[in-house]
């Protein structure tokens, strides 16, 4: 298919007018894209009390594909009784990502195990009592609980607490494969992981830098900020390997200027080697220091480490910069000057950063970076992690993760009147080393789609299926119903977020919580997720002197976060005042942070070797298509990048050549876990040579478990891979290593 020249534009607005279509009418779409929800995909934080379609700086209309997407996917017919009697495992297992989210909304309990080789529909009582009574029949510490970032605060922190209550700490999120690395990043610097900025204060900025990113397809409400900073004559610095068609050029559908005309976004365009980003900041910072452009005085008074990280830009060499990071040293020098000539800049960053086994220390040399100039405490300046799920942060601001903040344990206790255990709790990854390892016995998950989460596939759906019982609380088919099974699964139909019959909160990733109104159901037979969750804890019981029919009530419960987690004290009244709040000391607009002194913590390192430089290897990043949200794909082909199918492999053309390959064949590539066959070779120009990519989830199969050891987050990106044209015998990839063939669907356009 053709590649498009600009994001956005004309054929954004014609994809809305057929997702209305899809959805019943336009009017109806419209109808529910403007109730006073929040959105339901990235965290940027459109919707709440505004009313739909508009951000947290009350500008309308606000609205991209992937709300789209999301509310017309949400907007579906019903899985009928007679699916699952067409529709076997068997049968789900060829269906692809698309097509298994295409299948309808989940209506009714369903229950699979081994025997029947399908799913059947069980009624909620008897789904409830069944998982209860396994509840009951394994001892706490064997169970782990998986949080998705799209349910509210009202049910993820009803279900940490039961999981607490019930015994276990084995509480974590999909946090742990996304933004880990910023959070714990961002604490080692400042005391707090989340964004120092506000929306508004990219009003002020003169410098943005997207770096590893790209949100003109995950967070296309942004480029209308980008084009607002280069409509002032400001720089747009886009650090990505990959030249990324809206961030070049974007058509802002809500700006008649640019929907006509266009709007250039990057200012300057760079792309490191995949891996090389420790280094290119690294490289930066030098040379913001020798340009003399540092704040020595910030330096001095308001953070620690800064003689050490001077002295070891001093003795790092160019040579060393330049070739860990792939950039000449001209361009490095480019960016330190445009860097240096900005009055406030703001960096922000996605899984390109974090995706590394270095990805803590990436987000400290972003950190690094912005304090040496002073580029955070201030207005109009500081550091921003661009999350995906809509309440990833509100999930673990309200308690889901293995260890509480002291803060949140003590109050939790204190509130209650409980003793909560205090064994150290798994991480997301830990949980399914445990269930490889006959360690756990149940999980339960909160919305997501864990088995697609994960690196490594193939021992993914085997740690899920060494499980005695899984229980899934899901709105829609996923791959992990079809792969991430156990001895017995059962999935709970649960009610989105606009169909709640109660109001949920969620929270940006500018740290402002929303309120969600819920609204009418649109199918009979899922319920809420809270109604779930306290009707499971009701069954199960506990020892604690908790009232859990009291807890189908989310006043009540938002009334127990209000009392416990620092910040959220006007939670309790949210939902009569209808008065969103920003959160409360994690901003900073003067330097005094949140530190035990107040002070920022500067961070010196020594820069990784480059990986995949022999001559036959590439270094592979997961990517996402601009018809996907995480895992959740809703068109095969890729517009932007004009990809017509997910099986293929993006590689420069040079590449193509060095390695003798034919395009119009296909390849195995063969990776840390495995190996993939079928793939197709697309050439392409605009990733850097040396490099390549593939779409996540299903590039997966290939993606080992390295971490990074302070985040525990899986190295997604620089996945060091070899091609082989398949006319020749396959290669062994390894003891015990599977050779899988990727299989797409043909583009649905």
């Amino acid at each position: 298919m053709k590649k498009l020249r600009s994001g956005g534009g004309w054929p954004a607005i014609w994809y809305t007018l057929r997702k209305g279509r899809e959805a019943g009418g336009l009017l109806k779409l419209w109808r529910a894209m403007r109730s006073n929800n929040a959105c339901k995909t990235c965290a940027l934080g459109m919707g709440g009390q505004r009313g739909g379609m508009v951000n947290e700086a009350g500008h309308f209309p606000e609205v991209c594909k992937k709300s789209l997407q999301a509310m017309v996917a949400d907007m579906q017919g019903a899985i009928g009784p007679d699916f699952w009697g067409r529709y076997g495992i068997a049968e789900l297992q060829t269906l692809s990502p698309r097509e298994l989210e295409s299948c309808g909304r989940l209506t009714q309990p369903v229950l699979y195990t081994p025997e029947l080789r399908r799913y059947q529909p069980i009624g909620w009582e008897a789904a409830l009592q069944r998982i209860a009574d396994k509840l009951r029949s394994v001892h706490p510490e064997e169970t782990f609980w998986y949080f998705s970032g799209r349910s509210s605060n009202e049910a993820g922190f009803l279900l940490q607490l039961f999981a607490r209550l019930y015994g276990t700490n084995n509480v974590n999120n999909c946090s742990y494969y996304c933004h880990q690395a910023s959070g714990v990043g961002l604490t080692s610097v400042l005391g707090t992981g989340t964004a120092t900025i506000t929306l508004e204060d990219f009003d002020a900025a003169d410098c943005v830098f997207v770096i590893g990113g790209n949100p003109a397809s995950n967070h296309p409400r942004l480029m209308r900020t980008l084009m607002e900073v280069r409509r002032r004559g400001g720089e747009v610095i886009v650090i990505n390997p990959i030249v990324e068609t809206g961030l070049v050029r974007f058509n802002v559908p809500s700006d008649v200027r640019s929907l006509l005309f266009g709007t250039s976004i990057a200012s300057l365009y760079v792309q490191p080697h995949i891996g090389g980003d420790l280094a290119l900041l690294t490289g930066v910072a030098k040379r913001v220091v020798e340009l003399g452009a540092h704040d020595v005085q910030l330096l001095t008074s308001a953070c620690r480490g800064g003689d050490e990280l001077l002295e070891r830009l001093a003795h790092l060499s160019w040579d060393e910069i330049v070739a860990k990071s792939g950039v000449p040293r001209e361009t490095i020098d480019e960016i330190a000057r445009r860097y240096a000539q900005s009055r406030s800049a703001i960096f922000s960053w996605t899984m390109g950063i974090t995706h590394h086994a270095h990805g803590v220390e990436n987000v400290q040399a972003i950190a690094n970076l912005a304090l040496l100039r002073g580029m955070v405490g201030r207005p109009g300046a500081g550091l921003l992690p661009i999350r995906g799920h809509s309440n990833v942060q509100g999930i673990g601001s309200v308690g889901v993760t293995p260890r509480l903040r002291d803060a949140v344990f003590d109050r939790l206790q204190q509130h209650f009147g409980v003793q909560l255990p205090t064994t150290p709790g798994r991480d997301t990854l830990a949980c399914m080393e445990g269930a490889a390892a006959g360690e756990l016995k149940v999980g339960v998950c909160l919305g997501g789609n864990l088995y697609g989460s994960n690196p490594d596939a193939r021992f993914a759906q085997r740690a899920l299926g060494s499980l005695d019982m899984l229980v899934y609380l899901s709105t829609t088919l996923n791959t992990g119903h079809a792969f991430g099974l156990a001895r017995e699964t059962l999935i709970l139909p649960v009610l989105a977020r606009d169909e709640e019959a109660q109001a949920t909160t969620q929270e940006s990733m500018f740290n402002y919580v929303r309120l969600s109104d819920g609204g009418p159901p649109r199918h009979a037979g899922p319920r809420s997720e809270v109604d779930v969750i306290a009707s499971l804890a009701e069954a199960v019981g506990t020892d604690a002197p908790i009232d859990w029919s009291a807890m189908h009530d989310a006043r009540r419960i938002r009334e127990a976060i209000a009392a416990i987690v620092p910040g959220f004290e006007q939670l309790a009244d949210i939902d009569r005042t209808k008065q969103e709040f920003q959160i409360a000391g994690r901003t900073f607009h003067e330097p005094r942070f949140a530190t035990a002194d107040g002070r920022a913590r500067l961070h010196a390192h020594h820069l990784p070797p480059l990986q995949g430089t022999d001559p036959g290897q590439l270094r592979l990043m997961t990517i996402r298509s601009e018809g996907q949200f995480n895992t959740v794909v809703y068109e095969d082909y890729d517009l932007y990048r004009g990809v017509d199918r997910r099986d293929g492999i993006p590689i420069h053309p040079d590449d193509v050549a060095r390695l003798g390959l034919d395009s119009r064949e296909t390849v195995a590539v063969h990776g840390p876990a495995g190996s993939l066959q079928g793939v197709r070779i697309h050439p392409y120009a605009d990733i850097r040579p040396g490099n390549a990519a593939m779409y996540y989830p299903e590039v997966n199969v290939i993606v080992g478990r390295q971490v990074d050891p302070a985040s525990r987050t899986p190295a997604f990106k620089c996945v060091i891979v070899t091609l082989e044209p398949e006319r020749q015998s396959p290669k062994e990839s390894g003891a015990g290593d599977a050779v899988h063939t990727l299989h797409a669907a043909p583009a649905s356009h």
